[in-house]
């Protein structure tokens, strides 16, 4: 690690991994959101053009885990748990306390379960990380999540809609649409001509 991938402004005394890809206008707050940051992948996490995370974002990123975030994209202080692949669109809003899951790291079995959490107090990070299935998480354009809310695994999120606070979201959402509630719901759809409006 070099120097330059140190953050002059940063208050933990961490260095940008290697693999993390960081657009020149990108602004990362501190260093600390790469904690738990254990992927292998080249571009293990990518800022586009203007993207943004801030304290409390954090990249629970397992080997295999690959993050991106599209241009002007702004994170502020989300749980991004990725052993496979999250995407992030261009200008998409992501509040605090959102969780996006792209993996439940635990089995369901309840055996294989008690089994992995005896192990995690071995381990440095003391993290779960049973070898169970990941599926990507796509969120599009223009998306807006709401605070508390929670993407889980193999979810996409369409172009220009909005997710109301403390949702859960279990399955696709249409493009230019509002969902809210545990599971989420359409709540009402929104007009796709807006944009071209707004650029």
């Amino acid at each position: 690690m070099t120097t330059a991938r140190k953050l002059s402004w940063d208050w933990y005394p961490g260095v940008i991994p290697e693999n993390v890809v960081v657009d020149e206008s990108a602004y990362i707050e501190t260093t600390f959101s790469f904690s738990f940051f254990r992927s292998r992948l080249p571009g293990g996490v990518e800022y586009g053009r203007g993207a943004s995370t801030y304290l409390g974002t954090m990249f629970d990123v397992g080997p295999r885990g690959r993050v991106k975030l599209g241009e002007c994209a702004l994170v502020h202080g989300a749980r991004i748990i990725c052993d496979s692949e999250i995407f992030i669109g261009d200008y998409a809003l992501i509040s605090w306390n959102v969780v996006l899951m792209d993996t439940y790291r635990i089995s369901t079995n309840i055996m294989a379960r008690r089994q992995e959490l005896e192990l995690v107090p071995t381990r440095e990070l003391r993290l779960a990380c049973a070898d169970v299935p990941a599926k990507p998480i796509r969120i599009e354009r223009n998306v807006w999540i709401g605070f508390d809310a929670i993407v889980l695994p193999g979810v996409s999120i369409g172009e220009g809609s909005v997710v109301g606070a403390k949702s859960v979201v279990t399955e696709n959402v249409p493009p230019f649409t509002v969902v809210a509630g545990n599971p989420a719901r359409i709540i009402r759809q929104l007009d796709p001509q807006e944009k071209k409006h707004h650029g």
